[in-house]
């Protein structure tokens, strides 16, 4: 009996000291997970909480800015421009003759300046109410100032506001020479009581797996020629280390004046759609309404496509459906025909 009542406090004494050695064990492994440093999340592995609507870049913040749409000067006279790098999305259209101007709409970031700003074209107003924008022009053909003075959408014009909300610069000569500033943009708006809140709708975007399964015709370079010389010819580059589309007026770099950045593009898309001259200073009617061919430029790969115009704002379709954008920054060049364009493998 001695010997029994031996081995089971022999057994339970055991029993005590293993289970204080496992405790020993867990409050050792407790104590150094308390004291190693949780793993840091890379930076790259974050999604950001919110994406720029017109860009689809990604934001630390929601964007609820109300988008600005400058008419600006693309003549000789006017160039480098300021402002164009910062735009998110830039309409290319004929004007009088073979001289182009651009309708530049800005909303996930903003120049210190804009211009030179050139007049209005009636449908230099339907490109910027389809983004709900506030437009902003220096002067107007007469069909526009009846548009604008009816109050169809909210502007800020040169001819109202020279030499106070608009500036000229002395390095240049009229009509290439005014300039607004941001500032003076929101100026103008409190005065005139225009919200400057209510971003537009988000376009749609291409996700990373999408990028990867682009097919179609690999182009690195493309010119369109709106005239017979080449001042007015718009050419892009593609630079397969940066994956973007520089681009050339007259075979010089788009860069901007104040600031000498380049403007960098991810998406190129190329409208075909009717014009008509209608008086005899040459002022035309751009169709953006009935849709039709389209090229679509995106990571060094040519699509033919389709455009519609959906809510007036002109969109890339396949079979379809809308084809999504890259995400970052587009310029669209609209044309009277397909043979001014050409391309290089």
């Amino acid at each position: 009996m001695i010997w029994k009542r031996l081995s089971i406090l022999l057994t339970f004494s055991c029993f005590l000291v293993l289970v204080a050695c496992s405790n020993q064990e867990q409050e050792k492994k407790e104590s150094q997970e308390n004291l190693t440093p949780p793993k840091e999340v890379k930076e790259e592995e974050r999604e950001p909480a919110f994406a720029y609507p017109l860009t689809g870049e990604g934001s630390e913040e929601a964007r609820t800015h109300r988008a600005i749409a400058v008419t600006i000067n693309n003549h000789v006279l006017a160039r480098p421009q300021s402002g164009l790098t910062k735009a998110d999305i830039v309409y290319e259209l004929l004007a009088e003759g073979s001289i182009t101007r651009f309708l530049a709409i800005y909303q996930s970031e903003f120049p210190d300046r804009f211009g030179p700003v050139r007049s209005a074209r009636d449908y230099f107003i339907d490109v910027a109410k389809s983004y709900d924008g506030l437009y902003i022009a220096h002067g107007y053909s007469p069909s526009a100032k009846e548009r604008l003075d009816s109050g169809e959408i909210d502007n800020l014009n040169g001819m109202k506001y020279d030499g106070s909300l608009f500036n000229r610069s002395t390095d240049r000569k009229a009509p290439h020479n005014s300039y607004i500033s941001y500032e003076n943009v929101l100026k103008g708006a409190n005065k005139e009581q225009y919200s400057m809140q209510g971003a537009p709708a988000s376009l749609e975007f291409l996700t990373k797996s999408d990028v990867e399964e682009l097919r179609g015709e690999k182009i690195n370079q493309i010119k369109v020629a709106y005239s017979k010389g080449s001042e007015f010819t718009a050419e892009y580059q593609f630079d397969k280390e940066t994956e973007k589309y520089s681009r050339y007026s007259n075979g010089e770099q788009t860069a901007d004046l104040d600031t000498g950045e380049p403007v960098l593009l991810d998406n190129v898309l190329i409208i075909e759609t009717v014009h008509k001259v209608l008086d005899s200073n040459g002022r035309r009617s751009i169709d953006l309404t009935s849709g039709g061919k389209a090229l679509l430029f995106q990571k060094g790969i040519m699509r033919e496509v389709d455009w519609k115009s959906q809510d007036g704002q002109i969109l890339p379709f396949e079979d379809g459906v809308p084809a999504k954008l890259t995400v970052g920054k587009t310029w669209i060049n609209v044309v009277p025909n397909m043979d001014i364009v050409t391309s290089v493998e």
